[in-house]
């Protein structure tokens, strides 16, 4: 297993490619981004990769989308984000594309079935992984 990078000094934060910030760090749009962004800090923290490593997986997945001729406006970078998360947890085993698939999918179902204003949660009968909150 790699070592832990620790990405509490801003000029570690600094390697990302176009993380969306302002003057006190990370901006989020949506509470996905930030659940995102933290799990990602919290994988590296664990040490299943380092923070060079996904910076260079993020780089990568934003080169892709270039070359895919996505407009490069910053609206999708979580997008991006998310998807270089999902390559890196199943290239070191952490996952499944099956699971995760699964898992959008019991999501996705949730959100349809909960009523407007209210928190979309997964319920042990909905995803089989208990109950969580997703604000």
């Amino acid at each position: 297993m790699s070592q832990p990078d620790s990405i509490h000094e801003p000029e570690d934060l600094s390697i990302l490619p176009r993380l969306p910030r302002d003057a006190g760090g990370p901006i989020f749009a949506e509470p996905w981004q930030a659940s995102a962004f933290a799990l990602a800090v919290k994988l590296s923290e664990l040490g299943h990769f380092t923070w060079k490593e996904w910076a260079a997986e993020l780089a990568a997945e934003l080169k892709a989308a270039a070359d895919r001729g996505e407009r490069d406006d910053g609206s999708r970078y979580y997008h991006h984000w998310l998807a270089a998360l999902e390559r890196l947890v199943t290239s070191r085993r952490l996952s499944d594309p099956e699971s995760l698939l699964a898992r959008k999918e019991a999501w996705a179902e949730a959100y349809r079935h909960t009523p407007h204003g209210k928190p979309v949660e997964l319920t042990a009968t909905s995803s089989g992984h208990g109950s969580f909150d997703k604000r």
